[in-house]
């Protein structure tokens, strides 16, 4: 009999949809505004969700800390399960700032960041997730 997935895993599902989506648009280069404003709005469903299912999963691990993001984020990282807590908690910050960007100023400031440091963090994010579903399969 299989044993369910438990609620890291219920999440991650839904994230690795939101990160493939958040995938398809970081790979289209010289957007227009209409693909800019998808790319936000990829790039916010996605780090609100890894942040949420990185909470789960320390959950389950037995960590206990205050569910906030960045403090989330930390304790993944003082835990060693990942040492990119810095490009994340950027992450979150960028997508606190592009909440409140209704000309598209701050996204033109931070695309280069979101690009080259954050997604990369993400991708690494998903690629841990993958491999432990994988382990307790």
């Amino acid at each position: 009999m299989e044993t369910p997935d438990t609620r890291w895993q219920q999440r991650f599902a839904t994230f690795e949809k939101a990160f493939l989506s958040l995938k398809e648009a970081i790979d289209a280069q010289n957007l227009n505004e209409l693909e800019r404003n998808g790319l936000v709005q990829r790039f916010e469903f996605t780090i609100d969700l890894s942040w949420k299912v990185l909470k789960d999963f320390l959950e389950e691990k037995g960590f206990s800390f205050k569910p906030s993001p960045k403090d989330t984020i930390r304790q993944a990282q003082e835990s060693s399960f990942i040492d990119f807590a810095q490009a994340l908690i950027d992450g979150v910050e960028i997508r606190n700032q592009l909440s409140h960007d209704y000309d598209g100023e701050k996204f033109e400031k931070s695309e280069i960041q979101l690009r080259s440091e954050v997604y990369p963090a993400l991708e690494n994010l998903y690629k841990l997730f993958v491999e432990e579903i994988k382990l307790n399969s």
